[in-house]
This record gives C-alpha cells, sequence and structure tokens, in this order.
C-alpha cells in the first residue's frame, strides 16, 4: 500500500470520519474474534461484539437504582492491595479531611446570675487517622459519616471520644486525632459605663489517640493590648525633664494558650481558660467603650506595662495554678505600632508541645480578624 503524506497530515472532516468508521465496521463484521483481539485497543474500544460502534449516554439517569450487586461492583483503589501504592511505602502519621463544617451544640458554664445555656454554633472539624506502610489509603468519607452520628449531641470531650471510636474502628487505624474551631461568643461589660458587648474568641479542641494514649487539647487565641513599659518611662522622662508631651506605644497583641486538660480532671469550660488568660494579663480589648471606658483603659495600660516575655510568663504564672491543666504552651505575638516587625515569644512546660523545629508561618497565624 502507498501512504502519501500529504493524504494524512490534515484534519479529516465529518464525511471522511463517517466513512472510515463504516469501513471499521465492515472489517470487523467480517473479521474473526482473533483478529478483533489483536487489534489496537482504541480501535478496539469502538467496536461491540457485532461490530457497531459504542454509544455513551450523556443524559443524567434519574431512575436508577443501586442494587446490592451493583455496589459491590464498584472498584475501591483505597482499599486496594499494597502494589497499588504510589511512592515508597511509608508510614503516614496523618491523613483525613479538613474543614468539614456542622452547627454543634454547645453549653454555657452557669453562674450565680444565669443557669448554663445552650446554643448552637458553626464548627470547622478536621479528621485525621495514621496509614501503616502496606495500606494504600483510607476511605475519607468514613470520618464524616463517624461524626454526624454524634453531631446532635451537646458537646464534651466526651462526644468526641465515640467520633474518634467509631471512625478509628472503621478505618483500622492505630493513631487518630480530632479537631474542632469555633468562635466562642461570652458577654462581658465595659470597664465604667456598664455597657454590655459581646466578645468573640477563637477556640479549638482536640482529641489526640497516640499509640494507646489519648490526650485531651484546647487552644484559645487571646486578644488583649499591649503598652511598652520602656515607652512608657521615656514617654513620662520627655514630660518631667522638658515639659513635652509624648504619647507611649501600645499595640493590639494576641497570645494562643494550648493546654492538655488532665484525663482525671473536672471539666474547663471555655469560661474558665479565658478567665485564666484575663488573669494573666488584664489588658483585654474592650467590645462598648464610651469616653470614660477609653479613658479607663488608658488607665488601665498605664498600669501594666507589658514585654511580649512579661505576657508569655504572666500567663504560664495563671496555668500553673489551675490543676486541671497539664502541659502546655504559650505563644504570644505583639504587632508593634513602632517598628515594621512584631515582638514574638514562645513558652513551652511539659513535653506534649515541646518542638525543636517550628513551623515557619507560626507566628505569622496570630492575627485577628476584627
Amino acid at each position: 500500500m502507498n501512504i502519501h503524506l500529504s493524504q494524512i497530515d490534515h484534519k479529516p472532516n465529518d464525511d471522511e470520519v463517517v466513512l472510515a468508521f463504516g469501513l471499521l465496521r465492515q472489517w470487523a463484521a467480517m473479521a474473526s474474534d482473533a483478529e478483533i483481539d489483536a487489534l489496537d485497543p482504541r480501535a478496539r474500544a469502538l467496536l461491540e461484539t457485532n461490530g457497531a460502534p459504542k454509544t455513551l449516554s450523556s443524559s443524567y439517569p434519574q431512575d436508577f437504582t443501586v442494587t446490592d450487586e451493583y455496589k459491590a461492583s464498584l472498584p475501591d483503589l483505597q482499599n486496594g492491595p499494597a502494589s497499588l501504592i504510589v511512592g515508597a511505602k511509608q508510614q503516614i502519621q496523618h491523613v483525613g479531611i479538613s474543614n468539614f463544617r456542622l452547627p454543634i451544640r454547645y453549653r454555657t458554664r452557669a453562674s450565680q446570675d444565669a443557669p448554663s445555656q445552650e446554643m448552637r454554633l458553626e464548627t470547622s472539624v478536621t479528621g485525621t487517622v495514621s496509614l501503616e506502610a502496606e495500606k494504600k489509603g483510607i476511605n475519607m468519607s468514613r470520618i464524616m459519616r463517624s461524626f454526624y452520628l454524634h453531631a446532635e449531641r451537646d458537646f464534651s470531650f466526651e462526644v468526641i471520644q465515640a467520633a474518634l471510636d467509631d471512625y478509628k474502628r472503621d478505618l483500622d487505624s492505630f493513631d487518630a486525632r480530632i479537631q474542632m474551631r469555633l468562635s466562642f461568643p461570652v458577654q462581658v461589660s465595659s470597664l465604667r459605663s456598664g455597657l454590655m458587648g459581646w466578645q468573640y474568641y477563637d477556640i479549638a479542641m482536640e482529641l489526640i489517640d497516640q499509640s494507646g494514649v489519648r490526650k485531651k487539647i484546647m487552644h484559645l487565641d487571646y486578644v488583649y493590648s499591649s503598652t511598652c513599659p520602656c515607652s512608657l518611662e521615656l514617654a513620662e522622662h520627655a514630660r518631667a525633664t522638658r515639659q513635652q508631651l509624648a504619647t507611649p506605644h501600645s499595640q493590639r497583641s494576641i497570645a494562643r494558650l494550648s493546654v492538655e486538660v488532665r484525663q482525671e480532671a473536672n471539666c474547663l469550660w471555655f469560661e474558665d481558660l479565658i478567665d485564666l488568660a484575663r488573669q494573666g494579663v488584664v489588658t483585654e480589648t474592650q467590645v462598648m467603650v464610651k469616653r470614660e471606658d477609653e479613658q479607663a483603659f488608658a488607665e488601665l495600660n498605664a498600669a501594666n506595662p507589658i514585654f511580649v516575655e512579661d505576657a508569655a510568663r504572666s500567663f504560664c504564672d495563671a496555668l500553673l495554678k489551675d490543676p486541671r491543666i497539664g502541659d502546655f504552651q504559650i505563644l504570644a505575638s505583639h504587632q508593634e505600632s513602632l517598628h515594621s516587625h512584631d515582638a514574638v515569644s514562645l513558652l513551652t512546660h511539659g513535653s506534649t508541645f515541646a518542638s525543636q523545629s517550628l513551623d515557619p508561618k507560626l507566628f505569622t497565624s496570630l492575627f485577628h480578624v476584627g
């Protein structure tokens, strides 16, 4: 056969495609099964056993019903053999899903003035498990299904433990972790005017099951004002020696308190951890203010000037006094109004949070969105 390149370099038109397809069907009608099997797979895919071309439906099958037999026939690559593993056959410490959201019921701490109240808050959930070196993967939807079984119960660490038990069993994993993040509202009073407003606290809870040992972790982002002690002294010096008005610099600052809740301890309420943060550093940012409140806040800052090192140690002092708290970590960032950089500190107590390496974006994660 003579093949002329000038004839095959051009793009075939519709008529030529139909003619070629018809020729293939004509050949298939006369060919033996062996000849069809020997055909190029791409050409063979165009043929049915009777030589007719395959046609695929482009309409969604509304009435299609999934039977048990059909379900059993579906491929399941994640539970496939180890031969399907891509890359090194190495254990993965955490694999799962991040930031699936659902409303969860929480209860406020009861006080002398008000009973415990229920509130439903949007919560971001991250669930992971360990994956052994010889396993291809996990069915991630099982994590969500396991969590949804418990989503209507009032939140507690016991509820998280039940969800973790379920998906750890379903996925046949040794280690597992659940993390829940939310913004928790607390009504607070202004300093002098008596106005009330809602302060929102970024809180996260973790339940970690590693090598058969479970730990309960709580994280709180606490936002406060920090007045530089050095700047305050310099401003007072200008006033005293030169009768020069000067303003010390202060800035919005953030601390992340991460605490291990002892297994045998009584409940550590969200409000309890917030109170401990307030005990450590009293200059929490305000919500509702009138002129007398703004003046009071200036006086409060002047009475409590604080370096970032002081903040870390002050929070530490408060946490050490609570018997419900075991290991903890304090991460603080004073987002300077004087400098174009931040002042930061990190204090760790115990082995739970100890690490030789720091996430490159650890301190930049301390950012308050008003």
